[in-house]
C-alpha cells in the first residue's frame, strides 16, 4: 500500500478522536437538568356514581365509588369522604329520586333514605304500586327473602264444591316476577359488616301494576299466600319464552341499544298471565283432582247415550187423562226418540 495513503487514513483517525473527545467534555459540563412531571392537584374525593341509576334504583355497594374532584368544581350538596353523612353503610339502602348519569357525582337531594318522606313512593316505578302481604317463617321462606329480590306468590285454598267427601286442595301460581321492596319495614337487610342479615319478618312489600294489587287483595280472602323466591338467571328464560310465544312484539326499525332496553323493562315487570295449578291428586293417589259434585236428585237427567230430557207427565197416554203423572226420560238417538218411564227395566 501506499505509504502516504496510510499517513493520510492515521491522520483522519486521529483527529476523529480528538474532535470526539473535545466534544464529551463540552456537553459534560453543561448537562440538561432532567424534566420533572408536575404534580397534579388532587381535590377532595367525593362520591360519584359506577353506572347509571335510574329513578327507584335501590343503592348498593357497586353503584357508587370515592374520587378526586376539582377543588374549584366543589359543591356543598356533594358526598365527600369523611363528611358524617357520606357513610358507605348509610347510604346502602337509598333510592334515587332523580335519574343520575354514570360518573355524575351524587348530590344528597338526589338520593332519599327510608327515614324520608316520600321514600317508598320515590322506590316504585312509574305506574306501578306497593302492596304488603302478611308471612311467617314457612310461606316468606324463612327470611331469605331480601329487598330487590324477585318472587312468585303461590295461593293455596280448599274448594268445597258442595258435594260429598273431601274438598278439593289445590296449589296455584298466580303472580311471578314480584319486586320485594321492604321486608316489614326494612329496605336493607344487611349488617353493619355488609354481609346479609337472615332475620324472619312478618310483612313484605312487593311492587305490583294495580290490576295485580286487586287480585291479590282477594287472594288474601281466599286462602293462604306463600312466597317462593327467584333465581336470578329466570328473568332471562322467561324473556325468551315470552318473545317465542308472540307475548312481547318489538316494533320494527329499533337499533339494539333500544331493542334492550325494551326487553330490559318487560323483563322487569310482574307477570300474571299463564297461572299454573297442582292438585291434591297431584301429590297423592288418595286426593281429588276435581271439586266435588252435588248430589244427582230424583229428576235429575240420568246419564244415558244420547240426548236426555225429563218430562214430568205422563207420555202417549190415551183419550181423557191418566191417574198421578208418571217422570219419563226422554230418550234420543239421532232421527229415532223414545220416552221409557223411570224406574222401568
Amino acid at each position: 500500500m501506499d505509504v502516504k495513503k496510510i499517513a493520510l487514513l492515521v491522520g483522519a483517525l486521529l483527529i476523529a478522536a480528538v474532535t470526539a473527545v473535545m466534544a464529551k467534555n463540552m456537553f459534560t459540563g453543561a448537562a440538561a437538568p432532567e424534566a420533572k412531571a408536575a404534580a397534579v392537584p388532587q381535590g377532595p374525593r367525593i362520591l360519584v356514581a359506577r353506572k347509571a341509576l335510574p329513578v327507584g334504583t335501590l343503592i348498593d355497594a357497586e353503584s357508587f365509588q370515592f374520587q378526586p374532584w376539582p377543588a374549584e368544581l366543589m359543591q356543598q350538596a356533594y358526598y365527600t369522604d369523611g363528611a358524617p353523612d357520606a357513610n358507605v353503610t348509610k347510604l346502602i339502602g337509598m333510592v334515587v329520586r332523580n335519574p343520575v348519569t354514570a360518573g355524575q357525582p351524587l348530590t344528597r337531594g338526589t338520593l332519599v333514605g327510608p327515614q324520608d318522606r316520600g321514600f317508598l313512593a320515590a322506590a316504585l316505578s312509574p305506574g306501578m304500586r306497593a302492596i304488603t302481604v302478611p308471612v311467617n317463617d314457612t310461606t316468606g321462606v324463612a327470611g331469605f327473602i331480601f329487598p330487590g329480590d324477585r318472587v312468585d306468590m303461590v295461593l293455596t285454598q280448599s274448594v268445597e264444591g258442595g258435594g260429598d267427601g273431601p274438598p278439593l286442595r289445590v296449589s296455584e301460581t298466580i303472580v311471578r316476577n314480584l319486586r320485594v321492596l321492604a321486608t316489614d319495614q326494612r329496605v336493607d337487610s344487611k349488617g353493619e359488616d355488609g354481609r346479609p342479615l337472615v332475620k324472619t319478618f312478618a310483612n313484605v312489600t312487593m311492587e305490583v301494576t294495580p290490576k295485580i294489587a286487586e287480585k291479590i287483595a282477594v287472594a288474601q280472602s281466599l286462602g293462604g299466600l306463600s312466597l317462593a323466591l327467584r333465581s336470578l338467571a329466570d328473568n332471562t328464560a322467561e324473556l325468551e319464552r315470552m318473545v317465542a310465544s308472540g307475548e312481547v312484539k318489538l316494533p320494527a326499525g329499533t337499533n339494539p341499544a333500544e331493542e334492550r332496553k325494551m326487553l330490559l323493562a318487560v323483563a322487569n315487570q310482574p307477570i300474571d298471565s299463564t297461572p299454573t295449578f297442582a292438585t291434591g291428586g297431584d301429590v297423592s293417589r288418595f286426593q281429588r283432582r276435581t271439586v266435588p259434585a252435588k248430589p244427582r236428585e230424583n229428576n235429575a237427567p240420568v246419564a244415558v247415550s244420547g240426548t236426555v230430557r225429563v218430562a214430568q207427565s205422563g207420555v202417549g197416554s190415551s183419550g181423557g187423562g191418566s191417574s198421578a203423572a208418571q217422570p219419563t226420560v226422554r230418550v234420543a238417538r239421532g232421527n229415532n226418540v223414545s220416552f221409557v218411564p223411570v224406574g222401568a227395566r
